[in-house]
């Protein structure tokens, strides 16, 4: 196994975005559904988020019981946005889970150099020549498809996402109970 590299795990073909000891973590190479981060328009983080509760609950109970065995829990460290200070809540035991603003700068090319100065733009377009490798297809559709992250947005009703037109990072968020939001989950995979 290789970093980029694509790898058929349970019914989804992954990417690889990192590799550590006897660990990969990947994340669908597609965005697999549409629905909302959270139910209810109101503050919440990633740790409180309906997302979350889906993800480690429903959407793991699909894959067999010895894909299950492979899926680690982890703890996830969740950020405050760098640009706007919004709290991104307590730490969270996950065991899939949705990539951070932090995550998903460093794993589609580097350009976390953006996400830790601002300047006069909401998110960043222009100049950012990784945008095209954070693009996903929406599964059974044509065209690239926007998707969550877990960091909160420039508000608690707002989380991070990526632009389905151009890749962008979109810091200052989209509304939490947009169920138009791309579902592209992530996992640590044991080796």
């Amino acid at each position: 196994m290789q970093i980029g590299e694509k790898i058929i795990f349970d019914r989804y073909c992954w990417r690889i975005l990192d590799i550590q000891d006897n660990m990969a973590l990947i994340i669908t190479d597609e965005v697999v559904e549409l629905r909302a981060y959270h139910n209810t328009y109101k503050d919440t983080t990633w740790y409180d988020c309906e997302t979350r509760r889906y993800l480690n609950s429903e959407f793991l109970n699909r894959f067999d019981e010895n894909n299950q065995s492979r899926i680690l829990l982890v703890t996830n460290k969740n950020m405050d946005n760098p640009w706007y200070g919004t709290k991104a809540g307590n730490e969270s035991q996950d065991r899939i889970f949705l990539l951070s603003l932090e995550e998903v700068c460093r794993f589609f090319g580097d350009s976390t150099d953006k996400l830790y100065n601002r300047g006069n733009n909401r998110y960043w377009k222009k100049n950012d020549v990784n945008n095209s490798k954070r693009l996903a297809r929406l599964v059974d559709a044509c065209g690239c498809w926007w998707w969550w992250l877990r960091s909160p947005g420039r508000h608690n009703r707002l989380a991070a996402y990526i632009h389905g037109t151009d890749g962008c990072v979109g810091v200052n968020g989209n509304n939490v109970t947009n169920d138009r939001g791309g579902i592209r989950p992530a996992l640590w995979l044991k080796l």
